[in-house]
């Protein structure tokens, strides 16, 4: 008979720079499968200044990269406990922006980057958290197939969301497209989407259009 408990948890998280709680904006940026935080933030790092503070939250799970051993890296879930693993990134993450945002006595402007599988936790979390999220920048990934998007039409109504691809991409396949097509569509919202020259990473170039692109 298969039962569950709760209990305290301790997960880790990244920052460009330490808080001042002076920034005027905040961007918090989701890993993909197999990487780590602390290593993930650093291609944010030429980005950062006293005005923008990026944060990065390391997924969970853990498991070695190859192998038994070796290099270890973190995913946002797995297909077992699926549902579980979603309802626990969205009480870490907000667990942590609120802890975040309750010491700035004058509110930052919350962006949020997902790439590859971080995009579509980021899409589930950012469309029930109870703040507001301005700019969504979905990289190398999509929307999460699961959203209800009669949930998330009117909270997505103000966000300005941007779909970031590499042409060479080896993870994103015509039928991949189609279905973010499809829920585009249904979403009915206007999404931009820029393209880089490259495959499964984050382009320097295009990530300093779309940073400049937001003051």
């Amino acid at each position: 008979m298969k039962k569950s408990i709760s209990f305290q948890y301790q997960a880790h998280y990244s920052v460009s720079h330490e808080p001042t709680f002076q920034e005027k904006e905040i961007w918090l940026v989701l890993h993909g499968y197999g990487q780590l935080a602390e290593f993930f933030i650093r291609k944010f790092q030429d980005f950062d200044s006293s005005d923008r503070l990026f944060v990065a939250p390391e997924g969970t799970n853990y498991g070695y990269l190859n192998g038994f051993s070796g290099r270890v890296g973190a995913n946002w879930m797995t297909k077992y406990e699926r549902e579980v693993a979603i309802q626990n990134n969205h009480t870490y993450l907000d667990l942590l922006m609120d802890n975040l945002l309750s010491q700035y006595r004058e509110m930052p402007t919350v962006n949020v980057l997902g790439f590859s599988q971080g995009a579509a936790t980021a899409t589930r979390w950012a469309s029930r958290w109870t703040g507001e999220v301005s700019r969504l920048v979905l990289w190398a990934g999509g929307f999460a197939q699961d959203m209800v998007l009669d949930d998330v039409r009117e909270k997505f109504s103000q966000t300005e969301i941007t779909l970031a691809i590499g042409d060479r991409d080896e993870f994103v396949t015509p039928e991949s497209l189609e279905i973010q097509r499809e829920l585009i569509r249904n979403l009915g919202k206007t999404v931009k989407k820029m393209t880089f020259s490259g495959g499964h990473e984050i382009d320097v170039g295009l990530l300093s259009k779309i940073l400049d692109s937001s003051g």
